[in-house]
């Protein structure tokens, strides 16, 4: 398959010709349109999540893991260096929503396995792979969140969107 680049996908200063990326969550949604655009621009793009997608292009750069588990990161360090003997940027874009209620009926095992997810397993892959990017003298890590941590929703459950109407009183 022949891709064709567009100035708009490359422009000059914009190459990421030989830049080896790690994007978590990259099968879907934002995570799939961050692949793309960084693939386009000439970066080799290794992606992350739990199941493997239905057409898989480049098997050697998908690995499928559990990143709410330390052996999950695991697997995903020992793929990126069999792969791509480490990486110049990593994108931690893996999140988790809670859907069975509101913060005030999330119980602690539910909060436990959200932060193994969105906050831990980002801080476990720039724990195995950040030191490879200071040893090389170059890197990048971009954390991916949402508009909550500026802008609290209220009346809405983590992750999902949810609708209150008001009905008049009898």
């Amino acid at each position: 398959m022949t891709a064709v680049i567009s100035s708009y996908d490359r422009t000059a200063g914009e190459s990421l010709d030989g830049r080896r990326v790690l994007v978590t969550g990259g099968t879907q949604g934002l995570g799939a349109h961050i692949v793309a655009r960084l693939a386009r621009a000439g970066a080799t793009v290794m992606t992350t999540a739990r199941t493997e997608p239905d057409e898989l292009r480049n098997p050697e750069l998908f690995v499928a893991a559990d990143l709410s588990t330390a052996a999950g990161i695991e697997t995903v360090v020992s793929h990126v260096v069999e792969h791509l003997g480490g990486v110049d940027v990593l994108i931690n874009n893996v999140g988790a929503g809670l859907t069975e209620g509101g913060f005030a009926d999330i119980d602690d095992s539910q909060w436990a396995r959200t932060l193994d997810t969105a906050l831990l397993a980002a801080v476990r892959l720039d724990r195995a792979l950040v030191p490879g990017m200071i040893a090389a003298g170059r890197g990048v890590v971009v954390h991916v969140t949402t508009i909550q941590r500026r802008m609290p929703l209220t009346n809405v459950r983590l992750g999902v969107w949810t609708t209150f109407h008001r009905t008049a009183s009898p």
